[in-house]
């Protein structure tokens, strides 16, 4: 498909340098996950509060995502994961 030819929401091809990517780390019951978040450059939204506090969607997409398990320390890789909210205990952006 010709990306030029699928654009239903017309959203410009610098789409990408208008946003951010924010490593950080989030805590559930059973996991920890070390992943980047993607926020706007500036403006409305661009703060990682922000992400936490939209009602709008129940889950925050990450990308390049270390999973461990508090169970056994084990760990994997993802390159995308869907994070529900309401399992999220604790998270905070890495400084790098």
């Amino acid at each position: 498909m010709n990306d030029e030819a699928y654009n239903p929401a017309g959203v410009s091809s610098g789409l990408a340098a208008e946003r951010r990517v924010e490593r950080a780390v989030f805590e559930t019951d059973r996991h920890r996950l070390v992943g980047d978040v993607t926020l706007p450059q500036a403006g409305y939204q661009r703060r990682f509060s922000d992400l936490l506090n939209r009602t709008d969607f129940d889950f925050i997409p990450l990308t390049n995502v270390e999973i461990t398990f508090h169970a056994d320390g084990g760990s994997v890789n993802r390159p995308f994961v869907a994070l529900n909210k309401s399992h999220v205990r604790l998270c905070y952006e890495i400084d790098e």
